[in-house]
């Protein structure tokens, strides 16, 4: 199937970016502004800047850096904006409006006011407005930019290329996280800050203390911060208002900023941050009622199962972190409770060729995170799945950032209970049984020029019989405001088994000690398909290149990846190999008009080819998209691409030869031309509720013949002669619609409605190949901007399975927490994993009951 969706994403949505559409803003001439030293008393007129497509220019009192004035006493924290040391501090008014209009005057206007002693930096906003249309509820943490918010770019270093998003909500909820250029915006950083909010008769305040403790900075005489002030105002199609001018002939949002001196005299302490962790936890399991004697005699006998209730369980963990100087810092975790408080998302598994990639959500891995992303993902720190300790070194040191993580993980010999019990029929486990994998991880980059960078990345990963090395450069080159280069090259090598689609063409070098084709972390081979896989030394070569010009109205760009068959990326992550994929796109963005019906429209034309490292076709497509914006923010977006998609049976198992059968059943390979089309849209008329839709047809989609299941079994010609024939892929029509519903009844309740359908008709057979249904609720209480009440119920249909988990959080700040929460796990209308008989109405297959507990120790260390 033709991945349209993901492919709309890239090139279709550019009105639904959750920060200010800077890169292709532009405008004209605007009355002169200021940034001054004392407050106004009331909002100040703007002047509407005249219509015109030239670039406006930014103002003298703007474009010059702001003095920040030093606070001779400390404000109160509270919300209310009368202290009087307020008067002291450098005003920022006069804001543009910067999406959807470009650069005219804001719907409301907008003053922030920045002070600063030797410990703080203090933000305030005043945000005028009819406060019976503020958008603003109780919001979750790291969840307020979907209502009214300011945020504030901090680009504590000045090199234009990474910055800290911090925001706020009208109460004062905090948002926070690190955008950087050519990456986007990462929102899993979590910053100790003060903020308070209230809505006034005016409008809203929100004052802010931010510890430079909390940042990482270069500060001092003659140094400069750059920043950007935005507000963003809900209810008027998400308009965005910048304190300065934003040109969208200008592909960067950071070298546009302001700037802010004199810093100085800040103290230069060091901080310590301990973490001490403790999770205890009880699990019930569905274990066997019935003996294995007792169903091999009587093979009609249905095992209800019973549920055991395991010893409690008590995991102590420890974290700490270490500011060496403001810039560099040292974190350490020893045995860290990584429990997720929150599971993943339930995603399609049905007729999947590859893996599919879930975030990180852990607070180490997330700490410093941005530093070590490559285009090519050469690390996806989710491949450290239970480590005993580790330890990373991070920061920037003028012209150079750099990180360095070592681990210690214990997943890859932990073998479940199960396993070990069947050590007899698994002999090959033993060697590799409780035997720690060892991960390192080594990222320099250097800032070259005004906006560009070229970096290294090396990666080492080693487990018995799984070693893996990787090493290469990356850059992105600014070649002009509108233009830019991306690349990255890789090179690995590994000493592992590896799959051999032909059994009798082994290579120099191989020889066959892997068990079965057991991998001894991946796992065993494709579905349905034999193979057999060798321990050998392999090696390997991934490559990027990207080239894109973004413009006001027209944009376009090129971009080219591949990895070779033997390309690992074991402490990454890797989709697929021995693929080359060739494509580029181009559309027109037109002008938006902020008050009319139809506010903006794009269009978007794409195409690519894929071929593997022999030279033989893979897929290939032609795609064209179009987005519509409208009041009352509501978009509606659609597109179709037409397709061709090659499958070799080499790449699902074995390889026919003159000694063996091959992989496929009939021809070695399958191909067909393929269709998809694709409708989206959206709206979000009140604060109250939101509404999303998503719906796609593919004709002539493949089903992989994996079959899904005990529900779906093969459905392929070959399959239903013969259930164990090998696997026959073929055409068929696939189907694909989601809807979601998002709802805030209260200020304090949130919650939301997902539903998912899946399903693939064979043309050759017209049976059902699979249909996946997913259900998911969720819904968020909070009973004060800590303390909260969460539900979230996950029901699928394929795999008969409800997940049900309910939670009670305190959170006061990051590192402090106590959560009280209970899992569980049932299936309905299943099939029993003891007999694999169908088991009507709702069966527990296991339930866990937590109290997760941590506390933030903080201690300051020497300065001044």
């Amino acid at each position: 199937m033709i991945a349209a969706k993901h492919l709309i994403l890239s090139f279709g949505s550019v009105a639904l970016l959750s920060v200010p559409v800077a890169a292709q803003l532009t405008g004209a001439p605007a009355t002169d502004q200021t940034a001054t030293q004392t407050p106004a008393a009331s909002p100040s007129p703007v002047s509407t800047p005249a219509a015109g497509k030239h670039v406006v220019p930014v103002p003298p009192e703007k474009a010059k850096p702001i003095r920040v004035p030093r606070f001779d006493k400390p404000p109160v924290i509270d919300g209310k904006l009368d202290d009087e040391v307020w008067k002291q501090a450098a005003v920022f008014k006069d804001f543009y409006q910067v999406s959807p209009g470009d650069n005219i005057a804001p719907s409301a206007p907008t003053e922030a006011f920045i002070g600063y002693d030797s410990k703080f930096l203090y933000l305030a906003f005043h945000c005028y407005d009819d406060p019976t249309k503020v958008r603003a509820s109780v919001a979750k943490r790291d969840q307020v930019f979907d209502e009214d918010n300011v945020r504030v770019f901090l680009d504590t270093f000045n090199d234009q290329r990474k910055a800290y998003v911090l925001g706020w909500n009208p109460l004062g909820i905090q948002q926070d996280g690190i955008i950087t250029e050519g990456q986007g915006d990462d929102f899993s950083v979590d910053i100790v800050m003060e903020s308070k909010g209230q809505i006034t008769s005016d409008g809203w305040v929100v004052e802010v203390a931010i510890p430079f403790k909390s940042l990482r900075y270069e500060a001092g005489k003659d140094k400069l911060w750059g920043i950007h002030l935005f507000r963003n105002i809900d209810r008027f199609n998400d308009e965005f208002d910048s304190w300065v001018p934003m040109s969208r002939d200008i592909s960067s949002q950071l070298s546009q900023e302001g700037h802010l001196t004199g810093l100085e005299g800040i103290s230069t302490e060091r901080t310590l941050e301990i973490i001490p962790s403790l999770t205890l936890s009880e699990t019930g399991k569905r274990v066997n009622a019935l003996t294995p004697a007792q169903l091999e005699a009587n093979k009609t006998l249905q095992d209800p199962g019973r549920m055991l209730n395991q010893p409690i369980k008590h995991d102590i963990g420890l974290t700490m972190k270490y500011g060496l100087t403001p810039t560099v810092t040292l974190d350490l975790a020893i045995n860290p409770d990584f429990a997720q408080v929150e599971a993943d998302q339930t995603v399609v598994t049905a007729n999947q060729r590859f893996p599919i990639f879930f975030e990180e959500k852990r607070p180490f891995f997330l700490e410093g995170i941005d530093i070590f992303q490559t285009p090519l993902q050469a690390v996806h720190t989710r491949s450290i799945v239970d480590p005993d300790i580790a330890v990373k070194l991070s920061g920037k040191r003028g012209k150079n950032t750099f990180g360095f993580l070592i681990a210690s993980d214990k997943a890859p010999g932990n073998f479940s209970q199960d396993d070990r019990n069947n050590l007899s029929s698994l002999p090959a486990i033993q060697r590799f049984l409780d035997k720690n994998a060892y991960i390192g991880i080594l990222r320099i980059k250097r800032d070259v020029g005004k906006e560009s960078n070229i970096g290294f990345i090396w990666t080492s990963y080693n487990f018995p019989e799984k070693h893996n090395q990787l090493a290469g450069f990356d850059g992105r080159i600014k070649i002009s405001k509108q233009k830019t280069f991306t690349f990255q090259v890789l090179g690995t090598t590994s000493r592992r088994c590896f799959p051999e689609p032909a059994l009798d063409a082994h290579r120099p070098g191989a020889s066959d000690g892997c068990f079965a084709g057991y991998d001894p972390i991946a796992g065993n081979p494709t579905r349905g398909a034999q193979t057999q896989s060798y321990f050998r030394t392999g090696k390997g070569l991934g490559y990027l290149v990207r080239y894109n010009r973004d413009g006001r109205h027209f944009y376009y760009g090129f971009n080219g990846q591949g990895r070779t068959q033997d390309y690992r990326a074991e402490v990454g992550f890797t989709r697929r190999t021995n693929t080359n994929n060739l494509g580029g796109y181009m559309g027109y963005s037109s002008e938006p008009k902020p008050k009319a019906k139809l506010i903006s429209w794009n269009f978007n034309t794409s195409t690519g080819i894929s071929y593997n490292w022999q030279g033989l076709s893979q897929s290939g497509y032609v795609e064209a998209s179009g987005n519509l914006n409208f009041q009352r923010n509501t978009y509606m977006g659609f597109g179709s691409a037409l397709g061709y998609e090659r499958l070799f049976e080499q790449e699902f198992g074995l390889k026919r030869t003159a000694a063996h059968d091959g992989a496929f059943f009939g021809g070695p390979e399958r191909s067909t031309n393929q269709l998809n089309a694709y409708l989206y849209g959206g709206t979000k008329p009140s604060k109250k509720y939101g509404l999303n839709t998503f719906m796609s047809y593919g004709h002539n989609s493949f089903d992989f013949d994996f079959g899904a299941g005990p529900k779906f079994e093969r459905v392929s010609p070959a399959a239903l002669a013969n259930p164990s024939a090998p696997l026959d892929p073929g055409p068929g029509d696939s189907y694909d619609l989601e809807l979601s519903l998002n709802l805030i009844p209260a200020n304090a309740l949130n919650m939301s409605v997902s539903y998912s359908k899946n399903w693939l008709v064979r043309n050759d057979t017209h049976r059902l190949a699979f249909s996946d249904d997913i259900y998911s609720f969720r819904s968020t209480y909070q009973f004060s901007r800590f303390v909260f009440a969460r539900a979230r119920i996950d029901y699928d249909t394929l795999s008969s399975n409800a997940r049900a988990q309910f939670l009670f959080g305190y959170t006061p700040n990051p590192g402090t927490a106590f959560y009280v929460g209970y899992n569980d796990d049932l299936t309905r209308n299943g099939f029993s994993p003891f007999t694999g008989q169908l088991e009507p109405g709702f069966r527990r297959n296991g339930r866990t009951f937590f109290i997760k507990m941590s506390y933030l120790f903080r201690k300051s260390f020497g300065g001044k």
